[in-house]
């Protein structure tokens, strides 16, 4: 059996929150003659907790077929100096042979981002040991934070980032993309188009064996919204809570009102917290709630009626699409979704399984959210049913783990 090693700074074990696009496809992995180990921080992001004792540089650990190396880096909190310090730490940490002394040696090496050092590690490490290297890009470093209005394009640091990220692409075997568009930026950046691969975020089928709809409501009964996933810049809650204040309006304080759950975590919380007050959405209407470890989330996806997922308005960013992790958790709960996006891809229009709203606008998404629950339940059972039904048709994680396999053998192929 071959032995790939997926770099990846944040990478997640079952037992944490949030997305575990590597475990995921890592547990399917031995089925097509591979193992995986994944090589991440000891600290875990963004909630900031560090997983080794003091005085302990890393520890292996297994979960399942999947191994886990965790590397000790500083902790931090939110995104500024101490964030990039964790980065370069890491970077230094994964090219030490001191630290990676234990492992079986590699047949290949996947270096993913979000930011580019982690690949830049992957890449000195599959020179060391002689094997094929691949650019697995989750973002777009520097375009995505140039979009956003985070960094100045033509600044000092995008033009070293645009450089480290050119490097990367011209030495990778294959760049695999979460993005469907993303070859029009990688090609033009002088690598050739077949080896540009989009491997898509996903979901594991076998955590929702049961994707039974939500049971009759009473009419006294509130019908639940749930979002689940960070609570972020780019999540896009504000308008998700505006359009809430718009449905409580319309409806009146004496109506039995929706009620919208959000789960998780991130930066932009507090604030979130305290627009829904200045808005009056009091836990009648909204609640917040702490985070779940990733493998609760499908228990917690039978308990909505629906969901909806938001994303700014940022049309250069969003031009080479769109893969998010919970979408797909919300589509194979077999749940109508709503989304509020104009990213080039819509899997929610594309399965028939919701509703797509433009982006930013709290006016429409109200009256999507109406248009839903004046819907028949069959209605919304037929929509959830299509969600459900396109993840098994193309992004259940198996599909996917055979898809990457594949990519590898054929890179080990060309390799002799």
């Amino acid at each position: 059996m071959r032995h790939v090693w997926i770099l990846n700074h944040y990478a997640k074990s079952p037992e944490a929150a949030g997305a575990a696009r590597h475990y995921q496809l890592a547990r399917h992995l031995p089925e097509h003659g591979w193992r995986a180990t994944l090589i991440a921080s000891s600290v875990d992001h963004p909630s900031g907790l560090q997983r080794l004792a003091p005085g302990v540089q890393t520890r292996l650990e297994t979960h399942g077929d999947v191994r886990f190396l965790w590397l000790r880096t500083s902790s931090y909190q939110g995104n500024g100096g101490g964030r990039m310090k964790n980065m370069l730490e890491y970077a230094w940490q994964a090219v030490r042979p001191s630290r990676l002394a234990d492992l079986e040696r590699p047949d290949l090496i996947i270096g993913s981002s979000v930011h580019p050092f982690a690949a830049l590690a992957g890449w000195r490490l599959a020179r060391r040991h002689g094997v094929p290297f691949l650019f697995e890009v989750r973002d777009l470093w520097p375009q995505t934070l140039i979009d956003m209005g985070r960094l100045r394009e033509g600044s000092a640091t995008a033009r070293m980032l645009h450089i480290l990220e050119k490097f990367l692409y011209r030495r990778a075997r294959r760049v695999l993309t979460l993005l469907p568009q993303a070859v029009d930026y990688i090609a033009p950046l002088g690598v050739p188009e077949e080896r540009v691969v989009w491997l898509s975020n996903g979901v594991d089928l076998d955590d929702y064996p049961d994707p039974a709809p939500p049971p009759a409501r009473p009419p006294e009964m509130p019908l639940t919204l749930m979002y689940f996933g960070s609570h972020g810049e780019a999540n896009g809650l504000e308008t998700m809570l505006k359009a809430m204040a718009i449905v409580k309006q319309r409806r009146g304080e004496g109506t039995v009102p929706l009620r919208l759950r959000l789960i998780g975590d991130g930066p932009a919380k507090y604030d979130l917290q305290r627009q829904a007050s200045r808005l009056g959405l009091d836990g009648r209407w909204l609640s917040f709630e702490p985070p779940v470890p990733k493998r609760e989330i499908p228990a917690l996806a039978r308990e909505a009626d629906a969901f909806v997922i938001t994303v700014r308005d940022l049309p250069r960013l969003y031009r080479f699409g769109i893969s998010m992790n919970k979408l797909f958790d919300y589509m194979a709960a077999a749940r109508p979704v709503i989304i509020a996006s104009a990213a080039v891809n819509d899997p929610v229009a594309d399965a028939g399984a919701g509703i797509t709203v433009p982006p930013e606008d709290p006016q429409a998404l109200a009256e999507a959210i109406e248009r839903l629950v004046a819907l028949p339940m069959a209605e919304r059972i037929r929509m959830g049913q299509a969600g459900r039904a396109h993840m098994e048709a193309f992004y259940d994680y198996r599909i996917l783990a055979g898809r990457l396999a594949g990519i590898m053998n054929d890179v080990m192929e060309e390799k002799r």
